[in-house]
């Protein structure tokens, strides 16, 4: 049968902590970070799944998950029917097997074999929900059958120095059966016939339901188990399973292939300000596969006043709705939902989540700015680091200055000024 055939289930691992995100992380789960205004990273990944049609998705959480549960009912149910068998169910931990929170990405599945096994997939999809591309699940579970898989991984192509430091890395043959998996190996085996190139492994994973069970069960009684799928379930079938990789096919539809993982605050602030140029890398308006979200009812950006001393402008920038632009000016930035930029304002090369106002005269660069927060007037941020760190603000290694949402009370406020030298 062809996979359009098939009962498949995408499993979406979303329960990562994100730390290396933190201050953003503090009060919510990494897939549920906002990205590129309108957006949770999330989105991504549950865009890939509508678009290539799988129509059965748990979505496993675990940290922080009050503000992702939300997203998923509110912005993501209306595209299931439950009477065809169709769902997006966020499952947390239930300690169905034991007392223990999940321990790895195979042990998160394992819990959850019981909501697996009651749709009786063939086929099992597993999905990290905390990346930014577009690709279609539906050809790599075509792939699997055609290879006449045990079980596939979705690997990206990558140059060994870079591999070396954040990927576990495929050794493959000529026919791309993989032969051997290292976590992060000092010198990665290359692709047949590529010299300076190896097989990154994305976290993705076809696998026949009925293999997956078994292998899981087996990893759950192993004594010295990380229970991880890459560390230790697919290393311990390369031998007796035929195991293939299959390269990213990217729908991006782009000269080079958009993959990022956005996991320091650094690299998310980049993926984001790629957004607002003129012809960004990752294409967000090709109707031929949209990346959906939760748009709240709110009404259109709106900019006001053009007095030659004030200007109401945002210019290279992306602007969501019930933002006001009022008197103030933005350069290449990206306003999340009910900004307000007041008069005289300056906003520059940052990210302003929803709902932060910042107040007549301030300014504000190269800076990440939580919900709600409420810069007041005249403040300047992002324009000297050691005076942002004084304030308990955190600033990267490339300067950019982070504001989380549990900073923006008056109270806070009052209490940073009070610091200031």
């Amino acid at each position: 049968m062809s996979a359009a055939q098939e009962r498949i289930v995408a499993v979406i691992l979303a329960g990562g902590k994100g730390s290396r995100l933190d201050p953003l992380t503090r009060d919510r789960a990494k897939p549920a970070v906002p990205f590129g205004g309108a957006y949770r990273i999330i989105d991504f990944t549950m865009s890939n799944c509508l678009n290539s049609g799988l129509r059965k998705i748990l979505i496993l959480t675990q940290y922080k998950a009050m503000s992702l549960d939300r997203h998923i009912n509110m912005g993501w149910q209306r595209y299931f029917c439950r009477e065809l068998g169709e769902f997006a169910d966020v499952v947390p931990p239930q300690q169905r097997i034991d007392e223990n929170w999940y321990q790895g990405t195979a042990d998160a599945v394992y819990q959850n074999i019981y909501a697996i096994e009651k749709e009786h997939p063939d086929y099992v999809v597993i999905l990290a929900g905390d990346h930014i591309y577009k690709m279609n699940y539906r050809r790599l579970v075509e792939y699997h059958i055609a290879q006449g898989a045990d079980a596939t991984i979705g690997v990206l192509k990558e140059r060994c120095e870079a591999a070396s430091r954040q990927f576990g890395v495929l050794e493959v043959d000529a026919s791309s059966r993989v032969v051997g998996f290292e976590e992060k190996p000092e010198f990665p085996k290359p692709i047949p016939q590529e010299p300076g190139w190896c097989y990154a492994s994305m976290g993705i994973y076809v696998f026949p339901a009925r293999l997956l069970f078994e292998e899981l069960c087996r990893d759950a009684t192993k004594r010295g188990s990380t229970h991880d799928f890459g560390r230790d379930v697919i290393p311990s079938i390369l031998q007796a399973h035929r195991v293939f990789a299959y390269p990213f096919m990217d729908e991006n539809r782009k000269r080079n292939s958009y993959w990022r993982d956005v996991g320091t605050l650094d690299s998310f602030y980049a993926a984001n300000m790629d957004l607002v140029g003129v012809d960004p890398e990752l294409n967000l308006y090709d109707e031929r596969w949209p990346i959906r979200t939760y748009q709240p009812n709110y009404p259109p950006p709106k900019f006001v006043f053009a007095d030659p001393e004030r200007r109401g402008q945002a210019l290279d920038s992306i602007v969501c709705n019930g933002t006001i632009v009022s008197g103030g000016t933005v350069r290449r930035s990206i306003l999340g939902h009910r900004v307000r930029i007041n008069s005289f304002a300056l906003v520059e090369d940052s990210i302003l989540f929803e709902g932060v106002e910042v107040g007549r005269h301030a300014k504000v660069r190269r800076a990440i700015i939580d919900k709600r927060v409420r810069i007041p007037e005249g403040m300047e941020i992002g324009y000297d680091p050691d005076a942002d760190r004084a304030r308990g603000f955190t600033v990267t290694e490339s300067g950019i200055t982070v504001i989380a949402k549990a900073e923006s009370t008056a109270a806070y406020w009052e209490h940073a000024l009070e610091r200031e030298p």
